[in-house]
């Protein structure tokens, strides 16, 4: 038996990255699956890409987290294709790394329209329906940012710590319901947002080097790694964890120095 097995998912920014191989994994577990995303031809192209490997039911639905109509409107096109969704992975999320007293204000605001706001108008759409059913599982995907702080990176890690705290409070809300909300905190993951940062600095290999002289593994994580912990979060294996939140960093937040 496929451990998501007839289960309804939509994962937004599935485009690429860990969303892509959350999508993946998840239809290979036997769900159907929607991607919400902003770039609608990469999704459809990893749409096709799920159905062509996988033999999975895939829909891709153009999608910006940042307007709760646009999400409800990928919730319902789910549903129309699909039936109920039994799990909504709140995974888009962009980087926005600045100093904080010449930050700007379109800076802040781009910061947490997408990474909190977004996660919150994903709740917003799926949860009326998971408590109606009185089922569901919500994984928002986090990052170490929310509890490790790394200078020059304000304010991206202020919106991870309320994910963690939407989280928290969502979850405890909506329990008794059987309605579950975890989080999923990566570190270092390869993704092409992690090559970019490389290519910006002086010299790429070098802060590549640096990075994987970081971690206790000596290697950073790769997206599947991820993917599998948000399968088994979602799936009927993981019944009473609520409300918290897995790390997945090889060990690296647990490090006291280098």
């Amino acid at each position: 038996m496929k451990r998501l097995a007839d289960k309804v998912a939509l994962i937004t920014g599935a485009g690429r990255g860990i969303g892509a191989a959350i999508a993946f994994a998840f239809a290979r577990e036997g769900a159907a699956v929607v991607l919400a995303e902003l770039d609608i031809e990469t999704a459809r192209q990893t749409a096709e890409q799920i159905k062509a490997q996988t033999g999975g039911r895939a829909l891709a639905v153009q999608t910006d987290v940042t307007q709760s109509a646009s999400v409800q409107h990928a919730v319902s096109e789910a549903e129309h294709a699909f039936g109920a969704l039994d799990v909504l992975v709140n995974n888009a999320g962009i980087n926005v790394f600045c100093d904080p007293l010449t930050m700007t204000d379109d800076d802040w605001r781009r910061c947490f329209a997408v990474d909190l706001d977004g996660v919150w108008n994903g709740c917003r759409a799926v949860l009326p329906g998971m408590v109606e059913r009185g089922a569901g599982s919500i994984v928002n995907i986090a990052s170490t940012h929310a509890f490790k702080i790394i200078p020059g990176c304000f304010p991206y890690p202020v919106a991870k710590h309320g994910v963690i705290g939407l989280t928290r409070a969502l979850g405890i809300e909506y329990a008794p319901r059987n309605v579950r909300v975890n989080a999923i905190a990566p570190g270092y993951i390869e993704t092409q947002l992690t090559h970019n940062w490389w290519n910006e600095q002086a010299d790429p290999a070098a802060a590549k080097q640096a990075t994987l002289d970081l971690q206790p593994m000596k290697r950073i994580g790769r997206p599947e790694e991820v993917a599998m912990t948000a399968v088994f979060l979602a799936s009927d294996e993981a019944p009473f964890i609520n409300a918290t939140c897995i790390t997945v960093d090889g060990g690296r937040s647990a490090l006291y120095h280098d």
